[in-house]
């Protein structure tokens, strides 16, 4: 990789990881415990609406990190060491795969059914997701700076 795109892909790695570190932190300590006030009548329609705002800020994040992941891990530059991409590789895979197979079904399955027990497994679960990406955070910026 060249120097610019690599400054390039590190910031925007840096960017979409910190900016997934914040959101779900406030997913973790602020959206999701607030549901519990949400009355179980609106709760499903609730539920599909966060659904359909949250995408709009977790999608282009996740994307950009995602991209940035493969390209420092198959196109790793010297000042990134192995085990560092693969860390970062190992937490991006963590995050993603706990969303796509529990967080998001636990999501249908809310607005679906309108049912918010549901949401205490949701929270309970979004633990793996909040520490990896705090890890995806750490790992970003330490790549940047190392680099």
């Amino acid at each position: 990789m060249s120097g610019s795109l690599l400054t390039t892909v590190l910031i925007a790695q840096v960017l979409a990881s910190v900016g997934m570190f914040g959101v779900i932190w406030l997913v973790q300590v602020l959206v999701y415990p607030l549901m519990h006030k949400v009355p179980p009548a609106a709760f499903g329609a609730f539920e599909a609406e966060h659904q359909r705002r949250i995408t709009f800020v977790v999608g282009p994040l996740m994307a950009v990190e995602g991209i940035s992941v493969l390209a420092v891990f198959f196109a790793r530059p010297s000042c990134v060491s192995f085990a560092l991409a693969l860390a970062g590789g190992l937490a991006e895979a963590v995050a993603i795969g706990t969303t796509a197979l529990v967080s998001a079904p636990l999501h249908g399955r809310m607005s679906a059914s309108g049912d918010p027990d549901l949401l205490g497994r949701l929270i309970g679960t979004n633990w793996i997701r909040t520490v990896a990406w705090t890890c995806r955070a750490a790992i970003a910026v330490a790549m940047l700076v190392g680099c």
